[in-house]
């Protein structure tokens, strides 16, 4: 077990037919770094099925958790995740109450995207996976090409392959450079 390094809490919101690897990069990195993490199911169940028939449990449910203990909100992708994700009106809810406080919000792959739809990424440098970029454009964003983006309260990634990096650009967020550090270390990164 890693020490914890923090008070602040992160939930990861988990979707069927989400990019396993996107979330569970972060989960992994986050509790290398001694960050509290939660894995959250948006269902009435713990079992995440993902778009690669990867089969997890998350330790949390939606409707089980107090959307004020968690200092940051993240999502992964994939395709139904995405969508599946944006269907969840209590998590859209806390999303804009998130925004709105100026509170942390991370998202990778076609995830940026609901950002994006609810208005909240115009006039920010963002990222996302390039199937999903022009859904970004369209709504105000300003597209960055980078594998991983960080725009004050946002963080956005482009997908699977930038998955580490955005995990570790969430450490960043909570604990600085030498915190990355030991953690790049720690994965032989």
């Amino acid at each position: 077990m890693f020490k914890k390094q923090t008070d602040q809490h992160v939930a990861v919101f988990f979707a069927d037919g989400c990019e396993e690897i996107e979330g569970l990069t972060v989960v992994d990195l986050l509790f290398r770094a001694g960050i509290p993490c939660d894995k959250v199911s948006i269902s009435d169940t713990y079992q995440v099925t993902s778009s690669h028939e990867v089969t997890f449990l998350c330790n949390k449910r939606i409707s089980d958790i107090d959307f004020d203990d968690y200092a940051m909100l993240v999502l992964p992708g994939g395709i139904p995740g995405t969508p599946n994700l944006a269907a969840s009106e209590s998590l859209m809810r806390a999303i804009g109450v998130y925004a709105a406080q100026g509170k942390a919000l991370a998202a990778i792959c076609a995830a940026p995207s609901i950002y994006a739809e609810q208005g909240l990424l115009e006039g920010v440098r963002a990222t996302a996976n390039p199937d999903f970029q022009h859904v970004l454009s369209e709504k105000g964003a300003v597209l960055a090409h980078d594998p991983v983006v960080v725009d004050g309260s946002f963080i956005t990634s482009q997908g699977a392959g930038t998955a580490m990096l955005f995990a570790l650009e969430i450490v960043r967020y909570f604990l600085g450079d030498e915190a990355v550090r030991r953690v790049r270390e720690s994965v032989v990164l």
